[in-house]
């Protein structure tokens, strides 16, 4: 039904060029996919953290100055009273959190969907506070002659959903954020249905229940209303802690085939699809009961985030479907199938 490409992992983080003289690239994962003339674009999320320095903490951070922002390096000594260390994830310094971490949007180019040539320079990156903490999980939309790009980007006011619109991967104009805080896993379709633009997004329950996949209509891409939960995480150890949409669905005669993630025991992530009704995309035609895929390989096993498998980006080629996933948080796989396979695996 789908088979992992035999040389896995496409891209690994020793692919790609670091953003600046002091940063380590520790993760190439989750990217969006699109075809653009001959090729297939990757949007490839790119995590990088500081050399170390002996005596002291570095961490990677953004600075927004005079109407440009610039990526930076702040050094903490490690014996500095102000300093707290936040577990893995970074430090706190007079009360300030800085991240260990800092991630952009990268661009990668293929014109066999398998090898691929990383850019050098960041893409999508921050570029004020609201996106001061780094630029997430991209997904990309073809739509009505345009390239919508949506990405998660993360600041001191916590994580949302913002977009931008390129025509050629060159010149790129932001529209700003159109899903608040705390809201991600946004996947915009590919054409319009009953005249108005339809996403899934996946916004956060800090109260009752667990996250779930919503659906959202907008006149504009920009104002987004009429939301509905469509599917709720179920019970059963794959989806025990959460679910969120994965790539842009892709149009079938059967319905609008989705592919979207399950945080489960353990915290181990799968992937399931899911069939929505072609006029009205909030009705579940059909929701698999096994999953798609699962880490099985040692790329997906260990790494940054390990037994993770995350797809937000997939494309039709040769009659095929590439479904790229982000594996353990660190490295990009690619899975093989097709249309007839994916509908048959309800």
């Amino acid at each position: 039904m789908i088979k992992k490409y035999e040389n896995n992992p496409v891209i690994k983080p020793s692919d790609v060029k670091p953003s600046l003289e002091g940063y380590k690239v520790v993760g190439a994962f989750n990217p969006g996919a699109i075809t653009y003339g001959d090729e297939i674009i990757l949007l490839l999320r790119v995590a990088e953290k500081c050399e170390s320095k002996p005596g002291f903490v570095s961490t990677p951070v953004y600075k927004f100055e005079s109407g440009r922002s610039y990526p930076a390096i702040m050094e903490f000594k490690e014996d500095d009273p102000d300093v707290q260390l936040k577990d893995t994830r970074g430090v706190i310094y007079k009360g300030k959190d800085y991240l260990s971490t800092m991630s952009h949007i990268r661009l990668a180019r293929s014109k066999d969907g398998i090898n691929f040539t990383v850019e050098d320079k960041p893409f999508i990156y921050p570029v004020d506070e609201s996106e001061k903490y780094g630029c997430e999980d991209a997904r990309v939309t073809f739509i009505d002659g345009k390239y919508y790009i949506n990405f998660t980007v993360v600041s001191e006011d916590s994580w949302s959903t913002a977009l931008m619109v390129t025509e050629n991967f060159i010149t790129i104009e932001r529209k700003g954020i159109i899903f608040h805080p705390e809201n991600k896993d946004v996947a915009i379709f590919p054409e319009k249905v009953n005249g108005k633009y339809i996403a899934l997004h996946r916004p956060n329950n800090s109260g009752f229940g667990k996250a779930s996949v919503w659906y959202s209509e907008s006149p504009d891409m920009l104002h987004w209303g009429n939301h509905k939960c469509i599917a709720r995480p179920r019970d059963m150890k794959w989806e025990s802690m959460k679910i969120g949409g994965g790539a842009p669905p892709i149009k079938t005669t059967d319905g609008w085939l989705s592919i979207y993630h399950g945080k489960g025991d353990n915290s181990l992530y799968s992937l399931f699809c899911l069939l929505l009704d072609l006029n009205e995309p909030y009705k579940v035609v059909r929701r698999a009961e096994t999953p798609l895929l699962i880490p099985t390989e040692p790329f997906e096993i260990e790494g940054f985030f390990g037994n993770v498998v995350f797809t937000n980006g997939m494309v039709e080629k040769d009659g095929n479907i590439y479904i790229y996933y982000g594996a353990a948080d660190e490295s990009v796989g690619l899975a093989i199938t097709d249309i007839d396979s994916l509908l048959n695996s309800f």
